[in-house]
């Protein structure tokens, strides 16, 4: 519920009453408050030009790595009146360009810490956790939809059959998994950003879905095996005491057999829809 405590994470920005300190880096580009305000209402946010008491979310832009003093100015005083909220009971949650990055793509994001100086300065830093962790909430399928056809090179109609494919298989993996008492979740806020996690017993199983529609499908696995194996190299490095399995989820059987012997070959494992076989 907005203006509750986020326990360290914001999950989404559906619901959020959102104001911007300045401009903001967006997956590496610098973006106005008003594009990004655009971006946040298509998610169901609803932006505001100040802070004021309706805020639930402060997302911290341009001034990032900069101490923030106490004057007037509207994209300072942001971070002063969010503290000061919080220290009367009603908790803002404030992100920064990353974790606002990660919420337009409906991922969660680290929910910052705010100091206050003596001086009155307030800068945002990051809450420390306990232990870092893998497994977020319940995994949730997310909405796809058929562009209309127009004169482009790249063909829009067969991206979008790539991407409800995707979606079908993680539907699909979801429901296996909840067959079997398991539930599918996302990844923790700081975590690599995979596909799909679960845990059995004290292994942490983390996999990247591929769909195979309307692409090379030696390059799809390819790119799936990169991806999964750095995930689960990133956790280990992060998380040393977790046992951690990484998963290749396939839209369907691959044509060649190779691919088997090639998971086998560096410990990972790979299956498809619709059996899941070995998971």
């Amino acid at each position: 519920m907005p203006g509750q405590p986020c326990r360290g994470t914001v999950h989404r920005l559906n619901g959020q009453t959102i104001c911007f300190t300045g401009r903001v880096l967006v997956d590496g580009e610098w973006r106005v408050r008003t594009h990004c305000a655009e971006r946040a209402a298509q998610q169901g946010a609803t932006p505001k030009t100040d802070f004021s008491r309706k805020v639930t979310l402060v997302v911290y832009g341009d001034l990032a790595s900069k101490v923030v003093t106490d004057d007037r100015r509207t994209y300072s005083s942001t971070l002063v009146d969010a503290e000061a909220e919080r220290r009367h009971g009603r908790h803002v949650c404030v992100v920064d360009a990353d974790g606002f990055s990660a919420l337009l793509r409906g991922r969660p994001a680290p929910c910052l810490e705010l100091r206050r100086a003596r001086t009155g300065r307030v800068r945002p830093v990051a809450a420390a956790a306990p232990e870092a962790r893998i497994l977020g909430g319940p995994l949730r399928l997310r909405r796809t939809g058929r562009r209309a056809h127009v004169d482009l090179t790249l063909d829009l109609s067969r991206l979008d059959e790539a991407t409800a494919a995707h979606e079908t298989t993680v539907g699909a993996l979801i429901e296996h998994l909840s067959r079997q008492g398991v539930e599918a979740c996302t990844n923790a806020a700081g975590a690599p950003e995979f596909d799909a996690g679960w845990s059995l017993g004290e292994d942490i199983f983390v996999a990247e879905v591929k769909s195979l529609t309307g692409a090379r499908e030696d390059q799809q696995i390819r790119l799936g095996i990169g991806q999964i194996l750095d995930y689960a190299h990133q956790l280990r490095s992060t998380c040393p005491s977790a046992a951690i399995r990484p998963v290749l989820v396939l839209e369907r059987r691959p044509s060649a057999v190779r691919w088997t012997a090639l998971a086998d070959s560096v410990c990972l494992r790979l299956t498809w829809a619709p059996e899941f076989a070995g998971i």
